[in-house]
């Protein structure tokens, strides 16, 4: 039997530490640019700073998880198989919404293209710098163990907007580089902060349908692409987002797609496969 000693309050544990070692992690983002580093380095630290949540579950994985290998853990969240039907699903969800977007911002566009990449190659390269930090580096930590460990004594719904508003408020040094102040400040603030949580909600349904890491790095990613390659105001694109996304999460809470938000029989399903880990 295993007697190391476990962590009394993982989750808080692990925000705590997540964003310790993201504040020096972005101060070196911002050095990298003031001191004019070529912008390959600039990527570089960006990519690792994002994946300070992932730093801080392998920090503290033996003590939340004693006698288990971290790799394996993360191994075992990419071992379900995928259901088409989940990522068909938020493709055409997530596709949909940047579909509207470029719509509206197109309209309200005197610029020659709404898109921010000219060239297929640096599509490629945003496209895969963009996987490299936010999706692959955050979801390990937020949503492969925050995100499922919140959920065995809280409805998915409600581990959703905890998660979310934490998830939401560590970015919170990067708001403070935006340049906005006073009355645009507050609304990026609160469009971003919308987005998130609803993001977030959306996230947690059709994870818990397939229970594959790749469903919330497939979310994450589209999320983060579709914004940054559309070209206008950021506030109008946040602002964008933050009501189809919510619109889509209020959507699928009144759906409840077979209760994997409060329905309690799946939650307690959900709850005994991962408090049975080998």
């Amino acid at each position: 039997m295993n007697r190391e000693k476990k962590l009394k309050n993982p989750i808080a544990s692990f925000i705590l530490l997540t964003n310790i070692i993201f504040l020096p992690l972005f101060f070196l983002v911002g050095a990298t640019r003031m001191l004019g580093f070529p912008a390959w380095v600039f990527d570089v630290m960006h990519c690792i700073s994002a994946w300070s949540s992932t730093f801080a579950f392998a920090a503290l994985f033996k003590k939340i998880y004693p006698g288990q290998r971290f790799i394996q853990f993360v191994k075992d969240k990419f071992k379900n198989k995928l259901k088409f039907s989940v990522i068909l699903t938020v493709s055409m969800i997530q596709a949909f919404i940047f579909l509207i977007i470029m719509f509206l911002v197109s309209n309200n566009s005197e610029a020659d293209s709404i898109f921010t990449i000219s060239s297929w190659g640096m599509l490629i390269y945003f496209f895969l710098k963009n996987l490299l930090s936010g999706p692959l580096g955050e979801e390990i930590g937020w949503r492969g163990f925050a995100l499922m460990e919140l959920q065995k004594k809280n409805s998915p719904l409600k581990t959703s907007i905890i998660i979310g508003f934490w998830w939401g408020m560590w970015h919170l040094p990067i708001w403070f580089t935006t340049g906005y102040v006073g009355i645009d400040l507050i609304k990026y603030i609160l469009f971003f902060m919308i987005s998130i949580l609803s993001t977030t909600i959306i996230m947690t349904a059709f994870y818990n349908l397939n229970q594959n890491l790749i469903i919330p790095i497939t979310i994450h990613q589209f999320f983060n692409f579709f914004i940054g390659i559309i070209k206008g105001n950021l506030i109008d694109l946040i602002m964008y987002s933050a009501i189809f996304y919510f619109a889509a999460a209020v959507l699928i809470i009144i759906i409840n797609p077979k209760k994997v938000l409060y329905g309690k029989e799946d939650t307690n399903s959900i709850n005994e496969k991962h408090s049975m880990i080998p």
